[in-house]
């Protein structure tokens, strides 16, 4: 007998739900998924009830029915760790890939991806470049099951960002892709796919 399996796909900055579309279409067919748009972000239109990356936990949280496997790209990561955190009773297991916000990105060098971001998305939301606070001490509190999924050579996301969560997750597995793409899950949706089954294996 199989398990029902419920997996949350969330995009990062870029807004669109539609970036997980390759890895949805290599998971089983039996699982119930979904992927979000995230209000403000990128093209998406603003909504009223969200005005910072802090309602978009709330937001997430709220399409959330069933406890779900919640799986998150650059910010979309951040929110899901934050999620994880505030809701834990809504995660069954966390897959953070290229995470851009929620530790000292700075003390790792990494690029600052906010210094282009209105010129590529003119019609995001303000807040879309506002700062996220750091959740590095909070870490030890999550004890579901974690997926790291990096690019070795990601210049807004170094490698070093994940060993770091790595340390910190109790129970964190990473897995790495030679390469220098920040969307290295939809460049490599056949790696991502295989990860995150392996994950729920």
């Amino acid at each position: 007998m199989t398990h029902e399996r419920f997996a949350t796909f969330v995009p990062g900055a870029a807004g669109l739900g539609s970036f997980w579309s390759p890895v949805l279409e290599r998971l089983p067919r039996t699982w119930r998924t979904q992927l979000l748009d995230l209000p403000g972000l990128g093209p998406v239109p603003s909504s009223p009830t969200v005005s910072s990356y802090d309602d978009l936990v709330d937001y997430v949280a709220r399409t959330i029915a069933t406890p779900t496997i919640l799986v998150g790209q650059s910010m979309g990561a951040f929110i899901s760790l934050q999620l994880a955190l505030r809701y834990p009773h809504l995660v069954t297991h966390l897959v953070l890939v290229a995470l851009t916000g929620g530790v000292n990105l700075r003390a790792h060098g990494a690029s600052e991806w906010r210094d282009h971001y209105s010129t590529s998305y003119p019609s995001a939301a303000a807040w879309a470049r506002d700062e996220v606070p750091d959740l590095s001490e909070r870490l030890g509190a999550i004890t579901i099951p974690v997926l790291l999924f990096w690019a070795t050579q990601d210049v807004l996301s170094p490698i070093s960002v994940a060993r770091t969560l790595s340390s910190r997750l109790p129970l964190a597995r990473l897995v790495t892709i030679e390469s220098d793409d920040h969307w290295v899950a939809r460049q490599h949706p056949d790696a991502m796919a295989k990860a995150i089954r392996s994950l729920i294996e």
